[in-house]
């Protein structure tokens, strides 16, 4: 009896000072990495052992301070992300694809266009694991990305570049702009290498040289301290009619309704979260009651379901207002809807779950900021 006694000490004793520690680790993780598309805090406890990764230091800290206050003994076996000769990288295609898992069979979760610098946290194999300037983490596949020191990083950042302002369009193997060296969507940052009357040379990310039409890009530098205009943002949603929904998409070759706000307002010269229930808690609120006179152009319009006594709201869906009982959504394709009964363009299903409206046009927040890069 004495043994079993002792033996049930032990184990009541370990169960509850693993218990305790893992209300810590949950207690850190909710405030410093609530949400797990922008940050990584994947820490267990077992058998007196840390395991587990982040790219949150302070986070890691934190834990740390909590645990030696509790008198808690543990063995650091945490990995601090990243990890690896490269801490840098730039999208050297088009429109690189992000997904959730190192893998292509993986869900597309994000998309990043050419130029867009990223952190590297790791290498998995072929694929790698960044984090994109609106702070989403995710892999891409090694063709997407120029990997860079931080010398070439400081570089690439210092260089005059362009920013492609088309819709779609080419960057060519000569002057002539007969052969195609790739495509180019809006959004695209290359580095200029020199001009030639209405013809730039360019390096693309990967280090490739091309050219490119002049009246197709802007001076990246210039055009990135205009300040955001509410035509500018109907102007780029309206150029993108008839584009098709894709899950994950955030560029003109497919986006999905929160993808669609996003590109919206990067080329507008703001970056904004990337999920409809991110995007929702940024800006002012402008009605939550389907006045739709309160609206503005610009405005983001979110959908779904509302909470209740058992059940918490969920954003599903975002648009935005045009004005004239319009607004603008990517829901099987970019196409243009009304809040209007007798419209013809009247959508009764997404009015319906109407839950409220932002206005985010220039509120510059921790999650909503000017581009930076």
């Amino acid at each position: 009896m004495k043994y079993l006694f002792l033996i049930l000490f032990i184990v009541c004793g370990c169960a509850s000072s693993t218990d305790q520690v893992s209300a810590i680790i949950e207690n850190v993780e909710h405030h410093f990495a609530p949400d797990k598309r922008v940050a990584l805090f994947d820490i267990t406890y077992n058998n007196q052992i840390l395991s587990g990764e982040s790219n949150l230091p302070e986070a890691v800290q934190a834990l740390k301070d909590s645990l030696n206050a509790k008198g808690v003994d543990y063995q650091d076996s945490i990995t601090l992300l990243p990890t690896g000769e490269y801490t840098h990288g730039v999208i050297k295609v088009s429109v690189a694809n992000l997904r959730a898992e190192g893998r292509h069979s993986s869900e597309l979760v994000s998309q990043a266009t050419m130029g867009t610098p990223v952190k590297v946290f790791r290498r998995h194999g072929d694929w790698i694991q960044v984090q994109t300037p609106d702070d989403y983490i995710s892999w891409v596949d090694h063709g997407g990305i120029a990997l860079m020191s931080d010398q070439e990083f400081n570089q690439w950042n210092d260089a005059e570049k362009l920013i492609f302002t088309h819709s779609i369009g080419y960057a060519y193997s000569d002057s002539t702009l007969q052969e195609r060296a790739t495509d180019l969507v809006a959004g695209d940052v290359v580095k200029l290498i020199k001009t030639n009357h209405s013809i730039y040379q360019i390096e693309l990310p990967g280090g490739q040289l091309a050219f490119v039409s002049d009246d197709e890009v802007d001076d990246f530098s210039e055009w990135k301290r205009q300040e955001a205009e509410v035509s500018g943002l109907i102007s780029t949603a309206k150029s993108m009619m008839g584009i098709p929904y894709l899950w994950g998409g955030t560029s003109v070759k497919g986006a999905d309704c929160s993808g669609f706000t996003k590109t919206i307002y990067f080329m507008n010269r703001m970056i904004i979260p990337r999920d409809a229930s991110q995007q929702v808690i940024e800006g002012d609120l402008v009605d939550d009651d389907k006045d739709w006179s309160k609206l503005s152009a610009g405005d983001l319009l979110f959908f779904g379901r509302p909470a209740t006594d058992s059940t918490s709201e969920k954003v599903v869906h975002v648009g935005m207002w045009l004005g004239d009982s319009t607004f603008i959504h990517s829901s099987g394709n970019v196409h243009i809807s009304s809040v209007d009964p007798k419209s013809d363009q009247y959508d009764e299903y997404n009015v319906n779950r109407y839950l409220r409206s932002k206005r985010i046009i220039n509120k510059r927040t921790e999650n909503v900021r000017e581009i930076y890069f």
